[in-house]
């Protein structure tokens, strides 16, 4: 897919392998290939194992591509790995980027430390960031007493201080109470005002529906679709429709139309059925008649992108009744 201005990233089939058990061969990305504009926010995802955390390594020059290539600002991640790095800062899942023997404040200035600027030049900008987090009142709490919340606050907060043009965030909001999650999901909404350039990958979905233009989901190791949020809800809108019916149809005639359509019973009794082309309202027209059912109404529904993105990694991406071709995902989506 095309996007404005340069490209910041450039993974280009990659693909990585690992020993498993009994020394079998793991596959783990099987060519991938994806850009990411300068000031875009990306979303990369995928259900578990699906290769998206290798793929947030590869791109941070922790890990190196088998095959393939991933160059950051120009440069490749294996050839001129630290020249590609300084450009990047990372939050990876389990708040790896911290140490949690230092105190909330010494974490700050040594890893700003560590990226060539000292403590004098950086004063001014931590004590902004332990503002802007909430984390004033801990600056000089160790890290490991601080709550999992605390602790992610601060992850973001040492990566933004490194003030590289790449921030990427790989779970920012997992294992969060509901208030924390809202004061973490409130500062990447901060993030991404300031046009930077985000590859995010999360399972939080209103997170991704809110903040990501354009996402790329992986599954099995390949990208399934990579294309605009707002594009990808428009074309499963335009499939949804919910059929009330004025008394639930018989067990054995809804087993029929599942084997005809993608179709799932409300609680209150309700067809939500996803249609995969222009005739098809006709042919569930026909077959409910034929089921017997009386109609009370028809609707199309406003699908969330948490169920967006259950279709799109269904059956790895398969074509089939609950998931149009990639082919036509790609051709709904328009170059930016």
């Amino acid at each position: 897919m095309s996007t404005s201005g340069a490209s910041l990233i450039e993974v280009r089939d990659v693909r990585k392998t690992y020993r498993g058990a009994n020394r079998a061969t793991v596959v783990a990305v099987d060519g991938v290939s994806f850009d990411v504009a300068r000031g875009e926010v990306l979303g990369l995802l995928g259900p578990n194992g699906a290769g998206k955390t290798t793929t947030i390594k590869m791109a941070c020059g922790l890990v190196h591509p088998d095959a393939g290539s991933v160059r950051v600002a120009g440069h490749d991640t294996r050839t001129h790995r630290l020249r590609a790095v300084r450009h990047v800062a990372a939050v990876l899942e389990g708040n790896r980027n911290l140490y949690w023997r230092l105190s909330v404040r010494e974490n700050l200035v040594y890893f700003a430390g560590n990226r060539g600027r000292s403590p004098r030049e950086v004063a001014r900008r931590c004590d902004e960031l332990l503002e802007r987090f909430g984390l004033g009142p801990k600056r000089d709490e160790v890290v490991a007493k601080l709550s999992r919340g605390m602790q992610q606050k601060l992850a973001i907060a040492v990566a933004l201080l490194a003030d590289t043009e790449v921030l990427v965030l790989d779970e920012p909001t997992l294992g969060l109470d509901v208030e924390t999650g809202h004061e973490v999901r409130a500062l990447l909404r901060e993030i991404a005002a300031e046009r930077r350039t985000v590859v995010l990958s999360t399972h939080d979905m209103p997170v991704v529906e809110e903040l990501c233009r354009r996402v790329v989901v992986v599954s099995g190791g390949r990208v399934v679709t990579d294309a605009l949020v707002a594009d990808l809800l428009k074309l499963f809108q335009s499939r949804a429709y919910r059929v009330a019916l004025a008394a639930p149809l018989p067990t054995e005639e809804v087993a029929r139309l599942r084997a005809r359509f993608a179709l799932t019973v409300a609680d209150d009794g309700a067809l939500e059925v996803d249609l995969t082309g222009p005739g098809e309202v006709y042919r569930l027209m026909d077959a409910l008649r034929a089921a017997g059912a009386e109609l009370e109404g028809i609707e199309r529904t406003t699908p969330r992108f948490e169920e967006v993105f259950r279709r799109l990694v269904q059956d790895g991406g398969a074509p089939g009744p609950a998931l149009p071709p990639l082919l036509a995902l790609k051709e709904a989506t328009v170059a930016v």
